[in-house]
């Protein structure tokens, strides 16, 4: 991963200064496909996936110079991620044989979500304590163990996708705050106002579809 940084060295120049602290290139380029990606899942559009693929191999290595190595990972997942996603809005399937559509989960599934959260959180907080050097495990274990399932969730068009990464984003504008990437909190922050508006217009969906 050094030589990736090392590589990186250019775009992780300052752009400019925010409330005291360098954004780098590296972050601005980032900001801009990440907010792109979302605005493409609130409308369904599959071109948000490849936006994602690329926004997320650039937070990987804005991540890891800042010892977030949970959230650096997770990045990672979230291109490989984006591939199958983007896949599955192509050419993905429900139960019923027909094409994927906006949807809920059943209750036996969500509380299923919810236990699978419930082990995934406390294993990575460990996994990171142990093995890596971060300072804050159990902060950076929460938005990578609920991501995974978010990300999950959105590949197949489950509206609980919303609620989701609105808990993501609520601690990671913290956790971002608290490593001083500025950038990184006002996008997640702006984030937290799209899980809202993705999650009334994804039920709008649904509202229209049952009617």
């Amino acid at each position: 991963m050094d030589a990736v940084l090392a590589a990186l060295a250019p775009a992780l120049r300052p752009a400019f200064s925010l409330w005291g602290s360098a954004v780098t290139w590296l972050e601005v380029a980032a900001f801009v496909l990440a907010l792109g990606t979302v605005a493409m899942n609130i409308r369904v559009n599959p071109l948000g996936w490849p936006l994602a693929i690329v926004s997320s191999l650039l937070y990987v290595g804005l991540f890891w110079n800042s010892r977030l190595y949970g959230d650096a990972s997770l990045q990672v997942f979230f291109a490989v991620v984006a591939v199958w996603g983007w896949w599955q809005w192509l050419h993905g399937r429900q139960d019923d044989g027909r094409p994927l559509e906006v949807r809920t989960l059943a209750p036996r599934a969500r509380a299923g979500v919810l236990i699978a959260l419930v082990f995934a959180w406390p294993a990575t907080g460990w996994f990171l304590k142990r093995y890596t050097d971060t300072d804050v495990p159990w902060w950076d274990a929460f938005p990578t163990a609920a991501s995974v399932i978010g990300q999950w969730l959105l590949g197949r068009k489950y509206i609980e996708n919303w609620p989701t990464w609105l808990a993501v984003n609520v601690v990671s504008v913290a956790l971002f705050a608290y490593k001083s990437l500025w950038l990184t909190v006002v996008l997640y922050a702006i984030f937290l106002a799209l899980s809202l508006l993705g999650w009334r217009a994804w039920q709008r969906r649904l509202a229209v579809a049952a009617a």
